[in-house]
């Protein structure tokens, strides 16, 4: 049961890295909970009217090593490594979602400028 919660954890993760759901403001809608917020590699507090009033980046990008920790029966907290190829640059990233109204969504983000580098293939 948690692995299969992980894997749809892990999938609308990647979900919302892509750029066909990235330029869609109906599946950000879905993805994004209405109080979501973000704390961007800039160190800038983002809100769900912020992202759904701009044109999101398209980068390409590769998670490594995720990992997903259950808060609460209705919250989970995920990590990973985010390689992204388009700005030669990577982040460490944290996301908590949220089981709200009986779907999850995106409840908080962050991610940091790192320095380190992961290996393509590793868990």
């Amino acid at each position: 049961m948690e692995n299969d919660l992980r894997n749809y954890i892990r999938d609308l993760e990647e979900s919302h890295l892509k750029p066909e759901v990235r330029i869609s403001k109906a599946d950000m809608d879905k993805i994004l909970a209405d109080g979501f917020t973000e704390i961007g590699s800039s160190g800038r507090m983002i809100d769900k009217a912020y992202c759904m009033s701009r044109e999101l980046s398209q980068d390409d990008v590769s998670m490594r090593q995720f990992e997903m920790q259950i808060l609460a029966p209705d919250v989970v907290l995920t990590t990973y490594y985010l390689k992204n190829r388009t700005l030669n640059r990577n982040t460490l990233r944290s996301s908590i979602w949220k089981r709200i109204d009986g779907r999850w969504q995106l409840y908080f983000h962050q991610g940091t400028v790192t320095s380190l580098e992961i290996e393509c293939g590793h868990e």
